[in-house]
C-alpha cells in the first residue's frame, strides 16, 4: 500500500520552516509522498518548491491548486519551476475546480460549465508540462506560448474528479483522481468503475486514484468524531462532496473520518484500498498522543 500524509497548514513568519519541519519528519518517519492543500494560507507550489528543495526523500503533491485564478500557461510555469526546485518524478500536480461559492463569490469568475472550462484549461496545461508548446483557442481561454524551464520529464496531473463527466475527462487527459471526503463504498461502486472505463476506451494506463480522508487512531472514539464533525462541518454544505456522501450513506463528514484503534483504523485504510484506491493521504486531525499513533500506524502499512 502507498500511503502519504496531508501536510498542515501553516501561519506565521516561521511557516516556511515548519512546512520543512514536518516534511522532514514524514521522510524520517517512512512516507512515500506528503502532499499540500492550496486553500488561503501559504500558496502550494511555491511552499513545496522551499520546503521540497531542503527534504529530496519524499515525493511531493498539490490537493488541490484551483484552476480558474490561474491561466494554465501560468500555472504550468510555476509547477515545471517548482519541479525543477524539487528534482525530477518528485512532484505531482494536483488540479480542481474548487466550488462556486469561492470561484464566483470571492474571485468574480463565472463558473458556468464548469467541465467546459477544465477540458479548454487542460488542452493548454498539459502540452507544456509535458515540455511541447501549447496552442489552443477556446470558448474561455487561449493559450499560444512555449516554455523553456530546464526541469527534467512531464510533471503528472492529477483532477479532482468525483461527477462522471469529470472522471470520465481525468481518465482521458490525466493520470488520474485526487479525492477528498469520498469513502471505498464511492470508490468501489464509482469512482473506480468510472475511470476504468474510461482509460479502458481510450487506450491509456490504469488511472491513479488517491484518496485522502480524515484519519485518527484513539480509544476516545465519540470526542474524535465529534471533533471531526467540528472541523470538517464546512464540507457538508458543498455539493460535489455532499454528492460523494449521498452516494456513500454518510450523515456528514465524521461518518467519512477513518477513527478507532490501531487494528481498526488499518482495516478501514485496506478496505479503501480493496475498493480501488491505489494511493492513500491521511489528514491526521488531532494532535498529541493520538497524532503520534496515528502516524506511526500509518507509516507502518507502507508496502
Amino acid at each position: 500500500m502507498r500511503i502519504g500524509i496531508l501536510l498542515g497548514e501553516r501561519s506565521g513568519a516561521d511557516a516556511l520552516q515548519r512546512l520543512s519541519d514536518d516534511l522532514r519528519r514524514s521522510a524520517d518517519e517512512g512516507f512515500r509522498s506528503a502532499w499540500l492543500s492550496h486553500i488561503f494560507g501559504l500558496d502550494a507550489l511555491t511552499a513545496l518548491a522551499v520546503a521540497g528543495s531542503r527534504v529530496p526523500e519524499i515525493e511531493l503533491g498539490t490537493a488541490v491548486v484551483p484552476t480558474y485564478p490561474r491561466h494554465p500557461g501560468a500555472l504550468a510555469q510555476q509547477a515545471r519551476t517548482t519541479a525543477l526546485a524539487v528534482g525530477p518524478d518528485r512532484l505531482t500536480l494536483g488540479i480542481g475546480l474548487s466550488h462556486r461559492v469561492v470561484i464566483e463569490n470571492m474571485f468574480g469568475y463565472d463558473f458556468e460549465r464548469p467541465a467546459r472550462h477544465m477540458r479548454e484549461y487542460l488542452s493548454v496545461l498539459e502540452p507544456l508540462l509535458a515540455h511541447e508548446p501549447a496552442s489552443f483557442t477556446g470558448e474561455t481561454l487561449v493559450g499560444k506560448l512555449e516554455l523553456g524551464i530546464p526541469d527534467e520529464g512531464r510533471v503528472p496531473v492529477l483532477l479532482a474528479a468525483m461527477g462522471t463527466q469529470m472522471l470520465r475527462l481525468a481518465a482521458r487527459r490525466t493520470d488520474g483522481t485526487v479525492l477528498w471526503m469520498t469513502g471505498p463504498a464511492t470508490i468501489r461502486d464509482h469512482i473506480a468503475p468510472t475511470l476504468g472505463a474510461a482509460v479502458a476506451e481510450a487506450g491509456r494506463p490504469p488511472a491513479r486514484i488517491v484518496c485522502s480522508l480524515p484519519v485518527l487512531v484513539t480509544d476516545d472514539i465519540e470526542s474524535a468524531r465529534e471533533l471531526a464533525a467540528r472541523s470538517f462541518a464546512m464540507y457538508g454544505t458543498l455539493p460535489s462532496y455532499r454528492a460523494m456522501m449521498d452516494r456513500e450513506g454518510a450523515a456528514g463528514p465524521a461518518d467519512l473520518a477513518i477513527i478507532g484503534s490501531e487494528e481498526q483504523v488499518a482495516a478501514r485504510v485496506r478496505e479503501v484500498f480493496d475498493a480501488g484506491a491505489t494511493e492513500f493521504v491521511g489528514s491526521v486531525f488531532a494532535g498529541g498522543d493520538d497524532a503520534r499513533r496515528t502516524r506511526k500506524l500509518l507509516a507502518s502499512l507502507n508496502g
